[in-house]
């Protein structure tokens, strides 16, 4: 799992330690730091982050005042020179209180205790859809059933994918990200930045490529590793 995250204050020196702790966790993914808040609310509306290490005392915008603007808010851990702010801070359901200057170990602490909750959420999650065997997607001005054991594989299509079955091509406006998350990991897998395969209609692999109903689709580099992955332990 990894964990996307941005570091907000308005003291350089306090954003370097972030930077440098940060750089020591493998599951941490630092996408950006601001020394104010309203470049945050900017970045949020449209960029999905899970983690915000939030300093409190800013000039400006607060980080209290931006915790209050933010109308869904990922995991958040308060970075502060100041205890006062410790009732406001867990007011607001933040996960963690750093008091400055925080030991990396305290840093870890902190940031282990983010990926187990999110951890804890994604399986919600997963028991959730796993729960389900169909999804609805629009497809000329239809809602349309498409059942999970029906679905052959997805191919991106620039802004659209298409749902190929046994039986029909369905377009639709949607991403692959958005798709990805509904489907069941036990039953697909991507292979490629244009494809999802469902992992029970693969008929044969062939060097970097995978077989579905007489159609040959690409392994990605990218995603190569974690897809043989995946069927080694559905040989086990």
């Amino acid at each position: 799992m990894i964990i996307n995250c941005i570091a907000v204050d308005d003291e350089p020196l306090a954003l370097n330690i972030i930077k440098n702790y940060v750089s020591r966790i493998p599951f941490l993914n630092l996408q950006r730091t601001f020394g104010d808040g309203i470049s945050v609310i900017d970045y949020l509306s449209s960029n999905e982050v899970d983690l915000i290490f939030l300093d409190i005392e800013m000039s400006g915008l607060s980080g209290t005042q931006l915790l209050k603007t933010l109308t869904k808010k990922p995991k958040v851990i308060v970075t502060t020179a100041y205890r006062d702010y410790a009732i406001d801070a867990f007011d607001l359901e933040v996960t963690d209180y750093l008091l400055k200057p925080f030991s990396f170990e305290r840093f870890l602490k902190a940031v282990e205790r983010i990926r187990n909750l999110i951890g804890e959420t994604q399986k919600q999650n997963e028991v959730k859809i796993n729960d389900k065997e169909y999804i609805f997607v629009k497809c000329n001005g239809k809602m349309v059933k498409v059942n999970f054991d029906g679905i052959l594989y997805i191919e991106a299509l620039n802004e659209y994918i298409n749902i190929k079955t046994n039986s029909a091509s369905l377009i639709t406006l949607q991403s692959m990200k958005s798709i990805e998350k509904v489907l069941p990991e036990s039953k697909f897998a991507r292979i490629h930045k244009s494809f999802i395969v469902s992992l029970s209609k693969i008929d044969f692999i062939e060097g970097q490529f995978i077989i579905v109903a007489n159609k040959k689709l690409p392994i990605g580099n990218k995603y190569k590793k974690r897809f043989f992955e995946i069927i080694s332990l559905k040989g086990d």
